[in-house]
């Protein structure tokens, strides 16, 4: 009997999970471990929303299937974000779709645009669904930059011009996972012109559309006239209104993309369950005061953490958008590349972080971590880290001033 399937055989080990593994012993022998290291949101969702998943989930007629494209109000809700908050104006029936999670989302539009043996460009470093939704759909990878410069017109350029079979769809995400780069209306231009010349579906990752920083909102490639002939767009209700496990996300955009993406749901899921939809429908149209709140948290965490790991002897850069800072390794410690540097952070210092290889080849040199703990934690992690990095020999700040 067979026992390596073709798709199973396409992943590799998840680099990522050895840390996590190991931060789960940890914590089960009972040390003290300050996880940085996943994306999980560590607020609740807003008391409103809370309530009215309670109020309808005591009615007896909600507990059948849902529908598997969304329930209209939410689509709705969508069609009514994106209107006031880029000026994009969708229609909720044929340009809208609810997904469990953008996620969910990514991996099922890969399965219902891809043939094997297909070409798809996706950034690397990335967030794993970018590569592995297509890997599995059975398509091959071709890398492109994270970083939206020249740099990353002219991979485009190359890859268009050496690859056979051409590339048929670009996956991107700004704020990027795990880099924090940021995009603006008119690098998102220049995207939509080089597709329709190329005739190359785009698929734009929104999760962090919420989380900016310094006065800068994040755009939509939407917002670009005449790029709904070529993109769809994910965002999620994770990160804005502290979702995560509820599991509710959007595809929005190309008319063709989203049937498609419809057809293949209809045949995997019902959709979420009732509750959570008419729940995300009242984070959507009720009070937004959270999703402001949550960006200055996310803003306040961030200009500690950069100030505290700064005087530990790491330095970070501050990040301009998301709840991550992409991290180079100390130099003293570079040579030990990222997953042992992490495992080490973990045993030593009591700290987990993601290890950037985890995250494609390029993310080596590289830790991703994440704004998921209090103000007070983010300073106890400094503080480890600055024994820990003094343990390694490193010159720190507090060992030059003799502390």
């Amino acid at each position: 009997m067979q026992d390596e399937f073709y798709r199973i055989k396409r992943l590799p080990p998840y680099v990522i999970a050895e840390v996590n593994a190991m931060r789960a012993a940890a914590r089960a022998r009972g040390e003290d471990i300050i996880d940085l290291g996943m994306g999980n949101p560590d607020l609740p969702p807003p008391p409103h929303v809370i309530a009215k998943l309670a109020e309808v989930a005591a009615r007896q007629d909600a507990h059948g299937y849902s529908a598997s494209k969304g329930i209209p109000g939410l689509r709705k809700a969508q069609s009514a974000y994106y209107s006031r908050r880029f000026g994009v104006d969708l229609d909720p029936d044929t340009e809208v779709v609810v997904t469990l999670g953008s996620k969910e989302g990514l991996a099922n539009l890969a399965q219902a645009i891809t043939a094997p043996g297909d070409v798809v460009l996706a950034p690397n470093p990335s967030y794993p669904i970018h590569t592995f939704g297509f890997i599995i759909a059975g398509a091959t990878i071709r890398s492109v930059p994270t970083t939206p410069d020249e740099a990353y017109f002219e991979a485009l350029e190359r890859a268009v011009r050496f690859t056979v079979p051409r590339p048929s769809v670009l996956v991107m995400g700004y704020p990027s996972n795990p880099t924090a780069e940021v995009a603006d209306l008119a690098f998102y231009e220049r995207v939509v012109a080089f597709a329709k010349k190329h005739k190359i579906w785009v698929l734009s990752d929104l999760a962090y559309s919420e989380i900016w920083f310094d006065g800068c909102p994040t755009p939509s490639i939407l917002q670009v006239p005449g790029a709904r002939d070529v993109a769809v767009e994910f965002t999620s209700m994770s990160k804005t209104y502290s979702m995560a496990g509820w599991r509710i996300g959007f595809a929005v955009g190309n008319k063709t993309l989203i049937s498609a993406l419809t057809r293949v749901k209809s045949y995997l899921d019902y959709g979420a369950f009732t509750p959570i939809q008419a729940a995300a429908v009242a984070a959507l149209n009720g009070p937004q005061n959270i999703v402001e709140d949550n960006r200055l948290l996310y803003h306040r965490r961030r200009d500690i953490l950069v100030e505290a790991f700064g005087r530990a002897g790491w330095d970070i850069p501050p990040p301009r958008a998301s709840m991550f800072a992409w991290a180079p390794l100390p130099p003293a410690l570079a040579h030990l590349g990222s997953l042992e540097f992490s495992k080490q952070l973990l045993t030593e210092a009591g700290v987990a972080v993601a290890p950037g290889v985890g995250y494609g080849e390029d993310g080596e040199g590289y830790v991703r971590i994440a704004l998921v703990e209090n103000e007070q934690r983010l300073r106890q992690a400094a503080r480890n880290i600055r024994k820990y990095l003094q343990s390694m020999g490193v010159n720190t700040p507090a060992a030059k001033a003799g502390v």
